[in-house]
């Protein structure tokens, strides 16, 4: 009997204990592990990127978005105008929906510095853009803060912007939500109208038309004036939404809608719109296999990168709409069932890979480390997707724009997932799917590569960063890794849900942490990976 259970491998520390001489950089996980303080400013950019407004595996949304409004409430009082930047990011196309940048953009305007009340008038308008948007922000605030000065200054420029048919638009279009009306906000913000097509339009929202002018009173309310004619006449339906240009959520609560309506809808749809009613097209048999034209319009707007970034269409709703349209209303909220076509589901993987960010091959070699534990089967916000569903849609997204790379999964074990470039992202994700239990021990995919002398340029961890099951720490194993394998590897961790834990070694130049669901990421993760560190 001896000790060398105890006296050797003192350089490792189990991952449910602190590395002695780093306790002040680490903190508890809710997995029980110990990992690296994340700080305020990555967690911010996790939750504005992440949201919290979904339970995870480890934590409630209230839970989370308290943790979310206190690191708001902080980073504000530090630096106003970092935060706007930060609001600004997420809310680019960049956060899986726009909720949690309002919802930190009302925090931004009870910063009690003037810096704060400054940065939330400057990027009011380019994060409150739609008529959706606005009433969203007016339901936060009422709740959180009510309407003082700062408020009615932004609410009231919002409503007598210079473009009127866009105001026109929005207020047609969105009529009410979030417990408000148009006319609500009017009469809250004590609007006075700039212009006279201003005070028609906002004579419409107060008291309608009692009767229908005989002529379009001029083209900012075109749209309003064919609504009200299609009220009148809704056997017409086709004539207003073809000359009205009318969009599907203005024709359709007064008109009569057939299928001859919705092809006509369907011509100047807005990609947004589009994706979100692939089964609803289908059902009614707009979209059907022997509809040529009809399909080159999904595959000329999805497949085009220049309009998914235009419509800030977020990668993963492309893979939502693509794991919803191929159910055949067997998810999602619709009653409507169909017979899913299979060009548009070709033309739905193309839009998923395409909606990523990436640039031509590095001729690096990378392994990819898909977290399949079980705490990566929880769902994410209202996606209908799990983390590890959206883990490896990223991880296969990186891997399509290389040549050289590996795609793993780790639980305990580090497992071939049979994942290759070759894959869709549905078989990609059918193959991680089904595998999430165990614990989690980031620091398998290192002891792997050592036992098999794989050399990586570059790892990619794809995880939610509660490692807690190992005998010693990832950055530990790293740190093996370099010595026995690959010396300047590079490692990236992409954390997928909003805690503040980093597995990144803050003292390791070249280890990086970054936000998941950023469709920018692959094209980061390139650029990291060809840079002089």
């Amino acid at each position: 009997m001896n000790y060398n259970f105890f006296t050797k491998n003192k350089k490792h520390t189990p991952q449910n204990q602190p590395i002695p001489g780093r306790e002040k950089e680490m903190i508890k996980g809710r997995s029980g592990g110990y990992m690296f303080d994340a700080g305020n400013w990555k967690m911010l950019r996790r939750c504005l990127l992440i949201g919290t407004a979904k339970s995870t595996y480890y934590a409630g949304k209230q839970e989370l978005t308290e943790e979310f409004v206190e690191v708001v409430k902080k980073a504000v009082a530090e630096n106003p105008g970092k935060v706007a930047a930060e609001i600004l990011y997420a809310s680019d196309g960049r956060a899986i929906n726009n909720s949690a940048p309002i919802l930190a953009l009302v925090l931004l305007s009870m910063g009690e510095n003037p810096e704060a009340k400054t940065a939330f008038m400057e990027i009011f308008p380019q994060v409150v853009r739609t008529g959706s948007h606005f009433y969203e922000w007016l339901n936060y605030t009422k709740s959180l803060r009510g309407f003082g000065k700062v408020i009615r200054e932004a609410g009231k420029t919002w409503l007598s912007r210079e473009n009127v048919k866009d105001l026109a638009y929005q207020l047609l279009k969105y009529q009410q939500r979030q417990g408000f009306t148009n006319r609500d906000a009017l009469r809250l913000f004590h609007v006075k109208p700039p212009t006279e097509n201003h005070d028609q339009l906002f004579a419409w929202v107060v008291n309608g038309w009692n009767e229908l002018p005989t002529e379009i009173p001029s083209e900012a309310l075109a749209q309003i004036w064919w609504y009200e004619w299609l009220k009148r006449n809704p056997n017409q339906t086709h004539t207003a939404i073809s000359q009205g240009r009318l969009t599907h959520e203005m024709a359709a609560p007064v008109g009569k809608m057939d299928k001859q309506a919705w092809n006509l809808l369907f011509q100047e749809m807005p990609i947004g719109a589009m994706l979100r009613n692939l089964g609803s097209l289908t059902e009614i048999g707009v979209l059907r296999a022997d509809e040529k034209a009809n399909l080159e319009r999904v595959k000329a707007v999805l497949n085009n990168q220049k309009h998914l970034r235009k419509g800030r269409i977020h990668p993963i709703d492309v893979l939502k709409a693509l794991k919803t349209y191929k159910s055949g209303g067997r998810l999602g909220r619709s009653k409507k069932t169909w017979q899913p076509v299979s060009r548009i589901v070709d033309i739905l993987e193309k839009a998923v890979e395409l909606s990523f960010e990436v640039v031509e091959p590095t001729d690096k070699v990378f392994m990819h480390a898909v977290d399949i534990s079980g705490s990566m089967g929880s769902l994410v916000a209202d996606m209908g997707l799990s983390c590890c569903e959206i883990a490896t849609t990223m991880a296969l997204a990186t891997a399509k724009a290389e040549t050289n790379y590996a795609i793993r999964g780790f639980s305990t074990e580090f497992i071939d997932l049979k994942i290759t470039a070759k894959d869709s992202f549905s078989s990609a994700v059918r193959k991680a799917s089904n595998r999430n239990f165990g614990g989690t021990d980031a620091s398998v995919a290192y002891d792997w590569m050592i036992q098999n002398k794989f050399k990586a340029d570059v790892v990619c961890f794809w995880t939610d960063s509660e490692s807690w099951a190992g005998r010693k720490h990832p950055s530990q194993a790293l740190k093996e890794y370099r010595e026995k394998v690959s010396p300047h590897v590079k490692a990236v961790y992409i954390t997928l849900a909003p805690y503040r834990i980093t597995l990144v070694d803050p003292e390791d130049p070249r280890s990086w942490d970054l936000a998941g669901f950023d469709p920018s990421i692959p094209r980061v993760i390139q650029m990291l990976a060809t840079d002089g560190l």
